[in-house]
């Protein structure tokens, strides 16, 4: 019986660099979330600046991901790897493009900047990021068999 596991399909060098990248935009994203949440029910500025810098850290260590993430792309020649890698990539690409216009909305003064239209931002941008980096673990380590390439 084949010893089935939990291989690494991605072998690029950027890879390792891609994952590390984008654990910092899950965590800045969800949190300016939740943040948001905190500001509605508090309406203590202070949270809805919290919002703001993590959505801008989320926004420069997302791009730095998509980098890493293009040039993991880029060395797989594999066509069914890169297929499927389409709905990772376009899900990252939208929450980059909606996390800068949330960017935009918590610009703004006071109670606008967050309520309704950031918290609806943020609460997308979230629920896109883990369900795009969800799809992007399962296409980094999918179990497969020794013997199989």
């Amino acid at each position: 019986m084949p010893d089935v596991r939990a291989y690494p399909a991605a072998v690029s060098p950027a890879h390792p660099v891609h994952v590390i990248l984008a654990a910092y935009p899950i965590a800045c994203f969800t949190g300016a979330f939740l943040t948001d949440i905190v500001y509605a029910r508090t309406y203590d500025m202070m949270w809805a600046d919290f919002s703001a810098w993590l959505i801008t850290i989320g926004l420069v260590m997302g791009v730095l991901a998509a980098i890493a993430g293009i040039a993991d792309y880029l060395v797989h020649r594999r066509d069914r790897l890169r297929r499927s890698a389409s709905p990772h990539t376009i899900g990252n690409m939208l929450a980059l493009l909606l996390s800068l216009i949330n960017a935009f909305v918590h610009s703004r003064d006071a109670y606008t900047s967050v309520v309704p239209t950031g918290l609806i931002l943020s609460g997308i941008v979230a629920l896109l990021v883990l369900i795009s980096s969800w799809l992007g673990s399962s296409l980094a380590y999918r179990p497969r068999s020794e013997g199989m390439l």
